[in-house]
């Protein structure tokens, strides 16, 4: 009994071991990948091939269909990725997951050993300060880990005790639905088909459970590996948890199709999986490939009937008030990185594109002496203040998982959101002058209105020039935006004047004096958050010279 206890240590050291490789290398891989991945997302479209196409790419990179599929509901919840779409990344991130399979299947090659050195040669790679060397130390190391985690597991079962007792254990629930529902809930308690899948194939390659076995007991970790994403669409809106519900019945049918087959053909798959392959592990790998590649091709037509049918179980639920959300992004996606990062640059140009569309509506509001914008210009302050809160608290959250040029943004990221916020109080601000001016029947003189127009019309330039240098990252047109700034100082100051001989003359009251001040300094502090956006592409901060609030 001692001898089985040791093994049953022996085991669980090398799952342990083979987890933390799998994430080791995982992440290795996906900062590596991270600008691929990017641009992998970004040709997200109706085609269902190549969504199919991404979700299988993406997964073989982050060595995990649970973290796709969560992934998935993040880009759902955002409003970036229909239901449809996320159901074809679903598809392709089953076949995906296959990949850890066939790597574990290669365990009882000579090659293991030589693979498994990789944990040392990785390891000190990851000494290096350089970044690009630290990842490939980090992919090396994480796969070494993999590799000496199957070893161990393998170990376990060359006692003869505890290779008998596994067999014992599978004789006894020797009935095809149970073992679908016993890899179901081993699968769901550890949240990693890809570990209960090299696990059964330690088993199967051991001589610990025959194949036939197993291959039911797959069927059900499919299953299992869903509970993953429900517990990630908790909270979120209902065409996330419609995604949630797709993955579940993407893996369901695929698996009552594939219990049905096995009912009736278990024997004939069993002898044509050995006819072709030799090694029992590599045989349950490779039925594994077949299963999720099978079913993706089976239910590819009928992905949207999918969708139909999750939208029926869960249903939009008519709320009073419209919530405030946001719009590109989602806490999920911060366990990938590179895409959070994408995302966080995308709610930002959307921020910028409120203030922008808040600050002409305040300002021609008050040109034109009406305030019937006034209740649109207070909703649309609500929703940047809440943009702000919240993408300043994502920020916090995304900055210690970055590394790199990410980092680098991660930190201007804080500077222009500040900025726009700051534009965005000045069209309230501007708003408020209307008020004030509506109540004491006040309003400017022609002359004065064609003034501050003429500065309008620089700001909106320079809004639009600012956006372009900070969604294109173009340089080539920064110097436009200093030059405009330079002409919006000069302005304020000419306008001031010709205002202040406009009393003198008696065009102009003297009430007006303040609100207009208050006007053209505002447009001024204006162009310098603009300025201050455009140059975070250079320097976090802003500019060279740090703008101060004046």
């Amino acid at each position: 009994m001692y001898e089985v206890f040791l093994s049953i240590l022996s085991l669980l050291a090398g799952i342990g071991v083979f987890i933390a490789g799998m994430n080791l290398m995982g992440d290795g891989l996906e900062k590596s990948a991270g600008n691929r991945m990017k641009r992998i997302f970004k040709k997200v479209s109706n085609n269902p091939f190549i969504n199919v196409g991404a979700g299988a790419v993406v997964t073989g990179i982050i060595q995990s269909s649970a973290a796709t599929t969560v992934m998935s509901i993040g880009f759902v919840n955002a409003g970036v990725m229909t239901l449809l779409q996320a159901t074809y990344i679903i598809m392709g991130a089953n076949i995906g997951t296959t990949v850890t399979g066939l790597i574990a299947s290669l365990s009882s090659l000579d090659i293991a050993a030589y693979i498994s050195a990789f944990a040392f040669i990785g390891a000190m790679l990851m000494f290096i300060k350089k970044e690009g060397i630290k990842r490939i130390g980090q992919i090396l190391c994480g796969l070494g880990l993999v590799f000496i985690g199957l070893g161990v597991m393998s170990g376990a079962f060359k006692n003869d005790l505890m290779k008998d007792a596994f067999k014992n254990i599978f004789l006894s629930i020797d009935f095809p639905l149970l073992l679908v529902v016993a890899g179901a809930v081993v699968t769901a308690l550890i949240q990693s088909s890809s570990t209960s899948t090299s696990l059964l194939i330690i088993l199967v390659a051991s001589g610990s459970m025959n194949l036939g076995t197993a291959l039911y007991i797959v069927l059900g970790a499919n299953i299992g590996t869903c509970i993953t994403a429900f517990i990630a669409s908790s909270g979120t809106s209902a065409n996330a948890k419609r995604t949630a519900i797709i993955h579940l019945l993407f893996n369901l049918l695929g698996g009552c199709i594939f219990f049905i087959v096995l009912c009736f053909l278990e024997t004939q798959i069993c002898a044509l999986l050995k006819s072709m392959i030799s090694d029992p592990g590599m045989q349950l790998a490779w039925f594994h490939v077949i299963f999720n590649v099978t079913t993706t091709l089976i239910l590819l037509p009928f992905a949207k009937l999918l969708t139909k049918i999750a939208c029926k179980i869960i249903r939009d639920k008519k709320k009073a008030e419209e919530m405030l959300t946001n719009k590109f992004i989602d806490d999920r996606l911060i366990k990938t990185p590179p895409i959070a990062v994408q995302q966080t640059k995308r709610e930002v140009e959307y921020m910028a594109s409120l203030a922008k569309a808040n600050l002409a509506l305040s300002f021609n509001s008050l040109i034109a002496k009406n305030l019937d914008k006034a209740e649109e210009i207070d909703k649309n302050e609500d929703i940047l203040d809440f943009t702000n809160t919240s993408l300043t608290h994502y920020l916090i959250k995304l900055g210690p998982v970055v590394s790199g040029n990410d980092e680098t943004l991660i930190g201007s990221y804080f500077h222009v959101v500040n900025d726009i916020e700051r534009i965005g109080d000045h069209a309230e601000n501007f708003l408020d002058i209307n008020k004030k001016m509506n109540e004491e029947n006040l309003e400017f003189s022609e002359k004065a209105k064609q003034d501050l127009v003429m500065m309008y019309s620089k700001i909106e330039k320079m809004f639009e020039i600012a956006m372009n240098v900070f969604g294109k990252t173009d340089k080539d047109h920064l110097y436009q935006i200093a030059e405009l700034e330079d002409e919006v100082d000069n302005l304020k100051d000419q306008l001031s004047a010709g205002h202040v001989s406009r009393m003198a003359k008696g065009d102009c009251s003297v009430e007006l004096g303040a609100y207009f001040y208050s006007l053209v300094s505002g447009l001024e502090r204006v162009a310098d958050h603009l300025v201050n956006v455009a140059y975070s592409i250079v320097n976090p901060i802003g500019t060279v010279v740090k703008v101060e609030e004046k």
